[in-house]
């Protein structure tokens, strides 16, 4: 080959690698399949639709959620108790079905449609929820006569919970997909985005409390003065406009291709290696099996470096030597590449400090049950208005708000220049200052409850079913803990288990860290059926009774706190043996 032709091939080759830099080098894809180009779509420019589709949905969700418990209670006529655990149950489930979505989106439909289709089932369950509330067949009579009070029709009940369940079946869709088809919009690929990336989870998580905000504070304040049926169009409303932002960003978008069931490459895993256990793993890791492409067999992912923990799964990786002789013939049941068995290896290595968030979860599910039941035992009136008990919420969404610029703008700086990361702490270091402010937020409330308790004893109001006069401002610094414990748990869990998780199972392990949620509303009901089933004896009302005059929540906050700090400490050593991914 002459000089000429050498100094054409590389001119060749700088060409291909210019107009290559034009495009993303992850893999995405406009709407039609086509590679997108870097400058027209994606980055922050795609990003206020699906924020503004966040801030909507998340709106609707937390004007149903925070005040979930009062209706139940005014309206419905329910105990505290079994309220309570109706509100946990519901939201136990929103955080469980995002499981269904993210299997869809990950095997088959990809984020953008599986938020599309489910969000018109939310959109669905909203209308039907709003109905239930306005219709007057649909709910008892409010007023009671002699304290007797008309409970809900099984018809009536099956109105509510139908619209109820169909929101948390629309939620599983969302909630998995959102954040995740957010941070596609950044190229993991070119280090600049991948810095921006981490700015967006701080955003998409404030724009989350902005919703909440409007709910907390005009949401509320609508449903418990001007009726609950215009208090649940409202959000429903929303929810309408949550759609309308998601659909018009279309063309800006990124899409990453679906890589196929991930349930069905984990079980090929495990079946393979258990085939072949009788094999031994070569001592040279480039001898297992691995597809020469420069992008791994499934769709939408890297490769993955092979890792030497769980050695047992390399053998589904093992080419025997009926392979070597047959290499047509191939099964992905009975070998599979090194890639699809790192899948698998990084859910094993996420599921200790995944395990650690549902402990997190019970502590925030009390900002929706027994938060809201102590701030109605106490004083809410400013002056001549009376401010409905769920409003305190907006404490906690406030102090998000505040703290996710802080964060951004002044912690992050900070501790890049000190501590040398891109992003200034590990995912793993912001989830364990969370985990620690968690304990102080119940510690806060068990100390409230205590005051608020001195109050009752003094005033001789213990078997009187009133609120006390003690002002429920006294709860603002347990949802200030509670919403800085958030802002660096709830937001690093989201980078965390996008960053770490596999490139074709991001919306899987999106759901799995929001199945800590689901676990832990549903920790929260257990501990609170035992300690009504252990306290409630020999006729004493327990901790937990209708009146709480006459219990000990205090008790219950201390039992939390107790759980939490144990729960940090197991948390702390998982995360000093945690191996990051490294992908190829």
């Amino acid at each position: 080959m002459g000089r000429q032709d050498e100094d054409a091939l590389l001119l060749e080759d700088a060409l291909i690698e210019s107009d290559s830099s034009l495009y993303t080098g992850d893999g995405s894809v406009d709407i039609k399949g086509q590679p997108v180009l870097k400058s027209k779509t994606g980055n922050w420019k795609a990003c206020p639709f699906i924020l503004g589709n966040e801030c909507c949905e998340r709106l609707a969700y937390f004007g149903i959620a925070i005040n979930l418990v009062s209706y139940l209670t005014k309206t419905l006529h329910q105990g505290n108790a079994s309220a309570a655990t109706n509100v946990t149950t519901w939201q136990g489930t929103c955080y469980l079905t995002p499981l269904i979505g993210a299997v869809l989106a990950d095997a088959y439909w990809g984020r953008y449609w599986t938020i599309a289709v489910f969000s018109i089932i939310y959109f669905i369950g909203m209308c039907t929820l709003t109905l239930s509330a306005s219709v007057p067949s649909l709910k008892p009579v409010e007023f009671c006569v002699d304290a007797a009070c008309p409970s809900a029709t099984p018809l009536q009940y099956t109105f509510l919970f139908t619209g109820l369940y169909l929101i948390a079946l629309g939620s599983g869709g969302i909630k998995p997909c959102v954040s995740s088809f957010g941070a596609d919009q950044f190229d993991d690929t070119d280090p600049n985005e991948r810095v921006k990336k981490g700015s967006f989870f701080n955003w998409f998580y404030f724009t989350i409390n902005i919703g909440a905000f409007v709910s907390g504070t005009c949401i509320v304040w609508i449903q418990e003065n001007k009726g609950w049926g215009l208090g649940f169009a409202i959000p429903a409303l929303f929810m309408g406009f949550a759609i309308f932002s998601f659909f018009i960003g279309t063309p800006l978008y990124r899409f990453q291709k679906p890589g196929g069931s991930p349930i069905t490459r984990i079980c090929q895993v495990l079946v393979a290696s258990f085939h072949k256990r009788n094999l031994l793993v070569p001592a040279d890791s480039s001898l297992l099996f691995e597809t020469t492409e420069k992008r791994s067999a499934i769709g939408g992912s890297r490769k993955i470096i092979h890792t030497d923990e769980f050695e047992f799964l390399d053998k589904a990786a093992v080419v025997s030597s009926i392979e070597q002789e047959d290499g047509n013939s191939l099964s992905s049941w009975r070998l599979c590449t090194v890639t699809q068995v790192e899948e698998l290896k990084i859910l094993i290595r996420m599921f200790p400090i995944w395990a650690t968030g549902i402990v997190f979860s019970a502590v925030y599910a009390q900002m929706s049950t027994m938060f809201v039941e102590q701030g109605m035992a106490m004083d809410t009136t400013i002056g001549s208005f009376t401010l409905p008990a769920a409003s305190l919420a907006g404490f906690d969404v406030i102090s998000v708000i505040l703290w996710v610029p802080v964060y951004d703008r002044i912690i992050v700086p900070l501790a890049r220049k000190f501590m040398g990361q891109g992003r200034g702490f590990s995912e793993l270091q912001r989830m364990g200052m969370g985990l620690f402010l968690s304990v102080f937020c119940m510690a806060a409330a068990a100390l409230v409850e205590m005051k608020r308790l001195d109050v009752v004893k003094s005033l001789d109001l213990v078997h009187q079913n009133v609120a006390v006069p003690i002002s429920v401002f006294w709860q603002a610094p347990q949802y200030f803990f509670l919403g800085a414990a958030e802002v660096f748990f709830f937001i690093g869990q989201l980078e965390f288990f996008y960053e770490q998780s596999p490139d074709a199972m991001r919306s899987l392990c999106s759901a799995l860290s929001l199945l800590t949620t689901a676990l832990g509303n549903y920790l929260s009901s257990f501990i609170m059926t035992m300690v009504t089933y252990f306290t409630v004896r020999n006729g004493k009302p327990g901790w937990i009774p209708d009146n709480l005059n006459e219990g000990h929540l205090d008790y219950f906050f201390w039992l939390l706190a107790g759980l939490s700090f144990f729960n940090m400490l197991v948390y702390v050593v998982c995360a000093k043996v945690y191996n990051s991914k490294a992908a190829s």
